[in-house]
């Protein structure tokens, strides 16, 4: 078999900030409707039917001197140093994010220069062939990066490029949304380099799709549910959860299937399966699903999850489960030589995407 270029992994990092937000801390929050009423329970009974269904008990928030930028130039920092790269040697710079630069003191978006443009800046690169730019598909972006990434190294035009998904969700989120409390702050990225072999390696499938016909009105911004002095005039992400948990469940174990199909991977063979997490009910749920088109179970540990203590930190979420996996700080999970993953994620526009990768 002859030699072709393969898009791999040579390094990772993320950055988990130190703001640690328990479900107990929104127990003094004021929740109201959609129609502006008041929640007709406890915060007690929000809380605990919040956690039950999303299996989300704490998530991390930014501190007040970072913003999306800061903590995705960290995350580059470390993958950048695990690579053991120059960084002069960069071809592509791409961010995936979904708000820009969301300052603790300004609501407004900020994206002006691109975050990507921000982070070179950060990371100090001379070079102006390190083509830097950000991608907004969702939560998915950081996967779609990935892909994009792949095509450039396939095609001959770059040979390492940097991917990186970060968001800082807590300065979006509606104070007054029962929602609010999956939302999270993260960054993690990835170095992506080409290699030749005569056997398949790194990224050998993907496949995405997006559904905006019906729908891309599930997660849109909008007012708070309690027009108040401090949110008066002022947007918030605002979600159709249970339309969401549906569309879900029906795209994206099919997405999964495409993919996976055509890497010409047998189930049977995957050894983990890394998924963005903004509910675990609903990821256990699609996990089911995905294995039952092959009339099979899931095995044990195949699905690690994070969404416990991180929340919903949307692009971040992935890269940083890769990286903590491989780092070794997410126990009893690993990653060998030899094995093989599927990454997959849905969310805004509505998108989803996957894809098969070989270690």
């Amino acid at each position: 078999m002859s030699k072709q270029i393969y898009s791999i992994i040579t390094g990772t990092g993320c950055y988990i900030p130190t703001g640690k937000i328990l479900n107990q801390d929104f127990l003094s929050s004021t929740f109201y409707e959609k129609n502006g009423n008041l929640i007709n329970k406890t915060n007690k009974e929000i809380v605990d039917k919040f956690e039950e269904i999303t299996s989300i008990s704490e998530r991390r928030y930014v501190s007040e001197e970072y913003n999306t930028s800061d903590i995705a130039f960290f995350a580059a920092e470390k993958a950048i140093k695990s690579a053991g790269i120059d960084k002069e040697e960069l071809d592509h710079i791409i961010i995936a994010h979904n708000f820009g630069e969301v300052k603790i003191d300004n609501k407004q978006l900020d994206i002006l220069p691109s975050l990507a443009a921000r982070v070179k800046f950060r990371l100090g690169i001379k070079n102006p062939n390190a083509v830097a730019y950000d991608v907004t598909f969702g939560c998915p972006g950081w996967i779609q990066g990935v892909i994009q990434a792949n095509y450039y190294i396939k095609s001959g035009d770059a040979k390492k490029v940097l991917v990186i998904g970060a968001d800082v969700l807590s300065r979006v989120y509606d104070p007054h949304d029962r929602d609010a409390m999956i939302f999270a702050d993260g960054a993690g990225a990835v170095i992506l380099e080409g290699k030749e072999s005569e056997t398949p390696i790194g990224l050998l499938s993907h496949a995405t799709r997006s559904d905006t016909l019906e729908f891309s009105e599930m997660l849109v911004m909008g007012d708070s549910f309690h027009q108040s002095a401090a949110t008066k005039g002022l947007k918030y992400m605002k979600m159709n959860g249970r339309r969401l948990y549906h569309y879900a469940l029906s795209t994206v174990p099919s997405a999964m299937k495409s993919c996976l199909d055509k890497s010409g991977i047998p189930i049977d063979q995957i050894k983990k399966i890394l998924i963005h997490q903004a509910n675990g009910k609903m990821d256990e749920a699609i996990l089911e699903r995905f294995y039952k088109l092959y009339e099979s179970t899931p095995p044990n540990d195949v699905m690690p999850m994070t969404i416990s203590w991180l929340g919903n930190a949307s692009v971040a979420t992935v890269p940083t489960l890769l990286d903590l996996i491989l780092k070794g700080e997410l126990k009893p999970h690993s990653i060998n030589s030899g094995d093989s993953l599927i990454f997959a994620s849905v969310g805004a526009g509505m998108n989803v995407n996957a894809f098969i990768y070989q270690y």
